[in-house]
Order: structure tokens, then sequence, then C-alpha cells
């Protein structure tokens, strides 16, 4: 409905007057109803504000929730008020009565987990855990909003602020975030929880607005998570009709309540979520006793309390502005100055007493199950600190020249299997590839709803999702060693996933199978080309292409032993021998010589080869001679960590005579060679030797350059 501003100025007027100075009236909320076989819960606490706590003190919580957002919205002249003002009742029941944290310790294991998927209303999320007591964002901090070096950037950042559990604003990724730590959750309660001591439980919840249900990935997420039933994942949807363009009916008129249903989600509905605070607590609790994820449809004014624009677009992306906040506060009766809190509010938000209760009662039980589960506790706590097992690097195999020669798909597969027993935070999974990508841990089952003790994920033709829920994971706990696969080539379905890991320091795994033209006959639609260059250009990602058995296994010991970078690993479909001189310590280099004259002596000619075409590298080096090098460079981005001595040793710049050879686009080369063999046009359907010979990517091509340039 579209309102003209007389009506929506009556229309915020008779709201506000059913909120100010009355007790909170519960509402109808409506539910699907459908026969719920195995309710599992072990902390049913009802959603309720302590009794002593008077209803103006909680509507002036929810008012200055709004206010700070945006009173620093303003003085930023930056930011999206709209959704703060709407949602601010939502996020204060959860904030301060639903949700169990502590904000003083914001890395507690046991805390429930908050994503804001709809990352541009980030200023209702910095409002509550100011008021909550998080140090991480004081009053200062608010006034200091979207400004340089500001612990309260435009959208959440996890590597910023402390207590922002993921990195949120592309729309949808932050509800696959939610998604994946809602998995991580089942997983580590079905295998640590004992029947006298259930050491893991806590809920994720996210709000997410119109557009996340817009963007597609939301959907797969859904739909995993309704599969895995992850029925500790609370998620909030804030109706509030408006996006960018203006009121959603031009584009948006689905029945999401519907769709969500037919995924196997749990729905609610609040009608009034502007005042009726009840029938958001009474949704929390009815979420909590069901066993299926949870939708609530909260229906909300944008920009609640504006009398000129709220309803509209304009307050989702602008600042009130001084004459529109003036109106605001007196049509919301509020008496304060700008960044001005209650001390009531101060005092009854604050959740740092009730928080260190909590962490202290969860501190204690855990030093019981350390008693008496001393094996589990060991593998929980490496999940829980991060602190691999000692010598877990010595399940890793090594190779020799005289082990035969297979695809580094298959040697990824050995690996994984050799991680899964030795790390045990080692999980993860394929989008619908496990017997092309090779990746499959022998020794687990799956991960489903009824054995969510297994580690082996299955996620379906759903790449976009799979990646961001891996974030997820790797960001619950930083023990977590979480890998995702497809072919090289569908990275293209997943790179906004990739690029937020690489954002947020979520150090996922991504294992890409099929990583040239030497896929040969499924044509171009299949053979990556620009890939490795795009992924090598992407800040804070590791890309590594490992040639045979050593190099492979020396990639994936630096991916698990990365904090706070993602690695994507580059595997091919086509067998490759191991070659002599190949190691796990030169890929920890970023490149190193395989052939030839060794660091630091002279050259006349260098190859570098990667992955598939290392062998080729070699050979030509071998036949340029005893003055030729070749050099393996399976990751550039380690070899740029390294001293410059080192890489003067390995690539000096007295050789005039440095050739590239590898199966993909030659951009970037240019850094470290003279001249590049490569492919730099699409690929074509036809038996990889053959495309080898028609693209030139051959021996007698790198020798042939080399040559030219002596």
């Amino acid at each position: 409905t579209h309102f003209t501003s007389a009506k929506m100025a009556a229309s915020m007027a008779s709201l506000n007057s059913a909120f100010v100075g009355k007790a909170v009236v519960s509402r109808k909320v409506t539910a699907t109803k459908r026969a719920l076989k195995g309710v599992t819960r072990t902390r049913a606490v009802v959603t309720a504000p302590p009794a002593e706590v008077s209803v103006d003190t909680i509507k002036d919580c929810v008012n200055t929730v709004r206010f700070l957002a945006i009173d620093s919205i303003n003085k930023s002249n930056s930011g999206h008020p709209g959704l703060p003002m709407g949602a601010a009742p939502m996020g204060y029941v959860l904030y301060r009565e639903a949700m169990q944290f502590n904000p003083k310790n914001h890395t507690w294991f046991n805390r429930d987990r908050f994503v804001l998927s709809a990352g541009h209303g980030c200023m209702l999320q910095y409002s509550l855990m100011h008021l909550t007591g998080y140090p991480s964002v004081s009053i200062d901090d608010m006034k200091n909003f979207r400004q340089w070096n500001s612990m309260t950037p435009g959208h959440p950042e996890n590597f910023i602020t402390n207590g922002i559990e993921v990195t949120t604003g592309p729309l949808g990724m932050g509800f696959c975030n939610a998604v994946g730590m809602a998995l991580a959750e089942k997983h580590l309660a079905a295998r640590f929880n004992k029947p006298d001591c259930e050491i893991v439980d806590h809920y994720t919840y996210t709000i997410m607005g119109d557009g996340c249900h817009m963007e597609g990935m939301s959907g797969e997420g859904a739909s995993l998570a309704a599969h895995w039933g992850l029925g500790k994942l609370v998620a909030f949807y804030d109706d509030n009709h408006i996006s960018i363009d203006g009121h959603t009916d031009i584009s948006f008129t689905e029945d999401v309540c519907a769709r969500y249903e037919a995924y196997g989600w749990h729905v609610q509905i609040v009608p009034d979520g502007n005042t009726d605070l009840d029938a958001i607590r009474k949704a929390i609790d009815a979420a909590k006793a069901d066993p299926r994820p949870s939708l609530i449809k909260v229906t909300t004014l944008i920009g609640y309390g504006s009398p000129n624009k709220s309803n509209s677009h304009d307050v989702h992306g602008a600042p009130l502005g001084a004459d529109e906040t003036v109106a605001t506060r007196e049509n919301l009766g509020w008496k304060y100055e700008p960044f001005e809190v209650p001390e009531a509010v101060s005092t009854y938000m604050d959740c740092t007493e009730k928080g260190a209760a909590a962490e202290a009662a969860w501190n204690a039980k855990y030093a019981t199950y350390k008693e008496k589960y001393a094996e589990d506790y060991a593998e929980l706590d490496s999940i829980i600190t991060g602190t691999l097992p000692t010598g877990w690097d010595a399940a890793l195999p090594s190779f020799t020249p005289e082990d035969k020669g297979v695809a580094t798909r298959i040697h990824s597969q050995t690996m994984l299997n050799a991680l899964g027993s030795a790390v045990p935070g080692f999980l993860g999974g394929s989008a619908d590839l496990a017997p092309s990508n090779m990746t499959l841990m022998k020794q687990f089952g799956d991960f489903q709803k009824d054995t969510p003790a297994e580690r082996n994920l299955r996620f379906g033709v759903r790449e976009h999702a799979m990646g961001a829920a891996a974030n997820g994971i790797a960001l619950h706990s930083p023990g977590f060693k979480v890998y995702c696969a497809t072919f090289f080539i569908f990275s293209d379905y997943m790179r906004a996933a990739m690029r937020i890991a690489a954002l947020s320091g979520a150090p996922t795994l991504f294992v890409m199978t099929h990583d040239s033209i030497g896929v040969g006959e499924d044509g171009p639609t299949h053979q990556p080309i620009e890939h490795l260059a795009s992924y090598r250009a992407m800040p804070g990602m590791l890309m590594m292409r490992p040639a045979d058995g050593n190099e492979t296994a020396g990639a994936y010991k630096i991916a698990i032993e990365q904090t706070f970078r993602p690695t994507t690993l580059a595997l091919s479909r086509q067998v490759v021998p191991n070659l002599p001189n190949t190691s796990r310590e030169g890929v920890a280099l970023g490149a190193y010589v395989v052939g030839g004259p060794a660091a630091g002596e002279d050259v006349d000619c260098i190859f570098i080869g990667t992955g598939t075409e290392l062998e080729l590298a070699v050979k030509a080096a071998a036949e340029m001679g005893a003055k030729a090098r070749a050099v393996s460079m399976p990751c550039w981005e380690l070899f740029e960590e390294q001293s410059d001595e080192y890489k003067a040793s390995i690539l000096p710049k007295s050789c005039k005579a440095v050739v590239s050879i590898e199966a993909a686009s030659t951009f970037g080369w240019a850094k470290y060679a003279h001249k590049s063999i490569g492919r730099d046009d699409f690929g074509a359907s036809a038996p990889a030797p053959i495309l080898y010979r028609e693209f030139g990517i051959t021996v007698e091509a790198a020798v042939a350059a080399a040559k030219s340039l002596m």
C-alpha cells in the first residue's frame, strides 16, 4: 500500500500511541502445523524480560536503539537508518532477552551466534552491541560510524569489530553463513555431548530482509538447512516491503512463507513487529520447541517513527536529516539529546553480569567434561582453540619418482583421508561431484539430519551456498578445517563466497578439480582459462596449483596451517608423474628449483611451470642443457612473501630468458617471465593431448620461446 505523507503521519501517531506507556499486548502468531518428530532441545529458556523491569524502560531500550542508529548515520551523513528503526524491537528481544553471550569475551565458545544478513542495517547491531556491553563498540565508535579506522564500518566486518561473527553485505550471504554455523553446532553436539554433560548447546540467529530472499543463494541455503534438520537455526525475516527501487511489489510478490514451508522449515508470522514484543518472544520460544529450522516473518514499518519518510525507500539508504530527525523525536516522544543513553536503559541493557555468569557455569561444566571424557575433551578443545594435534602433518605421505603417477585430484583424495584421521576439526564435501572431485573421506559417513556426527558434507548442486556455509563453519570455531569442492570452472558460481572468505579471513579450503584444458572432451564450458589469474588477483587468497604427490601434500599442509586466509587448490583431471626434486618444503616457499642449476647459481634460461605443466618445464630445461633451470611455482602469494634475496636466487634479474608454461591465461605472468606459453582464448572439445598440441602448450614451444630470448 502506498501512503500519502498525511496518512503516514496519522498511521505513525496511531502506532506510537499503541506503544508509548502501555503494556505489551500479545498478538496472534500463526504457524504451520506439522507432526513434530524427534524434538531435541537442551536449553529451553523462555524469552521474557525480568519481572522488575517496566514497560517504559523496555520502550526506551527500543527507542535508544533507534536513535543511536539515527544519530550515528546523521553524523556520518551516510548509512541505512530504515532497517534499524524498524527492526529495533526484534533486535532488542534477541540481544537482551533471548540470546546467550558474554560481551566481555566475544570468543566464548558456547555463545549464541548472531548474523545480520541484511548487513546494510549494521547500525542496529552496533547499537545493540554498545548497549549490551561490548567494549568494541563505544559511544565514540558510534560517532565515528563509516569513517577512516572506525570500529563501526559501513557493513559488519568480523576482522574489525570484536563480536561480529561474519562479514556481511552481499545479501543472502550472511544467511548462508548462519546455515554453516548452525551445522557446526549440530555436528559438535552430536559428536561430543554426553547424556550427563551436554557441553555444546547454542543457537544461531539471523536477520534477513527482502533482498536476502531475492538472492538465489538464500534458497540454496534454506533448502540445505531443512534437509539437514538444523533446528537451532532461527531466521528473522524483516518484512518491511521496501528495497532500494521502492516498494517490493514492483519486482517481488511471491509468498516467502509458503516457499520456506515447502523447503521444510517451521514458519511463523508476527503481524506487528513494530510494537508487539510479546509476539516476538512467543515466536522465539516456539522456534526453539520445533526440530526444524525456523523462519519468523516479522512485519515491520521501515523507518518506524519517522512521520514523513517511513514506509518509503527514502529511509532505506540515506540519513534522516536534521528536520526529519526532530520530527521523529517528537513523534516518538524522545526527549534525549543525540547519542544520549538514558541511565535506566544503560543499566538494564548491560549483559556483562548475565553473560559472565553463563560463561562461568559453562566453564564449570567443561571442567567436569574434561575429567570424565578426556579423549573427547582433547578433540573438542582442539576445535575450540584451533590448536592442532602434535605431529598431525606426519599423516601426509611422501612420494618418489618410482611411485605410480596419478591425477593430482587423486593425490588430493589421499590427503583428505589422511587429514580426516589426524585433524579433529577436518570435514567437508562437494557440490554433487564427490566421485569426480575425489573428496569423500572413506572412514566417515555422511552428515545428515539423523547422522550429524559424520564428517562428509553433501551440498548438492549448490555451489554458492556451499561456499558461504563452509565459511560459516570455518568462522564458528578456529579448529574447524573445512573444505568444499567443485570443478574449477564452477567456482564462477561461488566466487562471491570465496571473495568474502578472503576479505573476512575465513580459512576455508576450496578444492577445485578439472583445472585446465586438460578436461578435454567436455569442451570450453568446462575448461578454466582465466580462473587462475583471477584468484591470484584476489587479495588474501592463497591460489595453489600443485604438480604431483609431494606438492599436493605440501599444499594441504599449508592450507591446514592457515588461520586467517583461505586456500584454493587447482587440481588436475589428467595423470601426472611424481617428479624428482619436488617437495612439500618447496611448496611452502611458493617457488623453488626442481631441475638444473641450484638457487643462486648462474643460469642462461629459466622455465617456470605449475601443476600439470611442471613436467613440460622440466623437460624443456633438460633439452636446453646444463645452464637451464626448471622452477616449480605452485603459489605466487607464498613466493611474494619470501625475502628479496631468496626471490633473486630463484629468478635472478640477470637472466633475460625466463619462460612460463601453464595451460591457462598468461595474464599476470609478465611479472616473472619474459615470454609465456599458455592459452588466452577459450578451449575446445577434443582429447587433452590434442588440445595441448593445437594450442601450442608443448615442450617445443617453450624451448623455442627461450631460444628467441637468448
